[in-house]
């Protein structure tokens, strides 16, 4: 899959041509640089390796110094492989928003924002157990019961609890590009993507 490594700048809304108000999310796509080219002879597999968001000096190891060197380029902080692209590309060169079209669908890939350690009602939806009323005391943001006693004697795995919640690989399939601005490397997609302002997305088409 073709795509590109970019950063989530945040959420507005635009109009629609029939004055539907829609929202969506600005990603900066790219410019992204061809770090390393996978073939099949030496790698085992083809990809194409991209890296975004230029490194300083101060924080890149030797190693990292040489690899990039390579591409003719600094080092990067993300460093993403995409497989089965759809065209060629050699070692050095620069990928831009280019790759997208308005009205095109994209799956876009974050980390989702963390909560922390969570209950069950914020975590998974959970009702409460009973009414806020008729003597009701202290259960109703409580998870109730968690199985049976002396059989199985034990709780299922996969039990809904609470626990942490967030910080967990998304992936959001079929956004629809609505806007693609070249000159500043913008992406515009209809609704929302995983993560908070800032943090590295992944699109793909």
């Amino acid at each position: 899959m073709s795509g590109l490594i970019g950063r989530k700048i945040g959420m507005t809304s635009i109009f629609d041509e029939n004055g539907k108000n829609i929202p969506c999310t600005v990603i900066e796509a790219g410019p992204c640089v061809v770090t390393q080219v996978r073939t099949d002879e030496v790698d085992g597999y083809s990809a194409l390796q991209l890296g975004f968001d230029d490194k300083t000096e101060k924080h890149t190891v030797k190693a990292e110094e040489g690899h990039f060197k390579k591409a003719g380029t600094v080092a990067k902080k993300r460093v993403v492989e995409f497989k089965y692209f759809e065209e060629e590309h050699k070692l050095g060169e620069v990928l831009t928003v280019d790759l997208f079209t308005e009205g095109e669908f994209v799956d876009v890939q974050g980390v989702s924002k963390g909560k922390g350690f969570q209950g069950v009602v914020k975590r998974h939806g959970f009702g409460g157990v009973g009414q806020a009323t008729h003597g009701q005391h202290n259960r109703l943001r409580a998870p109730g019961s968690v199985g049976a006693s002396s059989y199985p004697s034990r709780v299922f795995k996969g039990m809904r609890m609470a626990g942490r919640t967030g910080g967990e690989n998304v992936t959001i399939q079929n956004l629809k590009v609505l806007k693609v601005v070249a000159d500043k490397n913008l992406l515009v997609v209809k609704g929302c993507v995983p993560g908070h302002k800032n943090s590295y997305v992944i699109i793909q088409k």
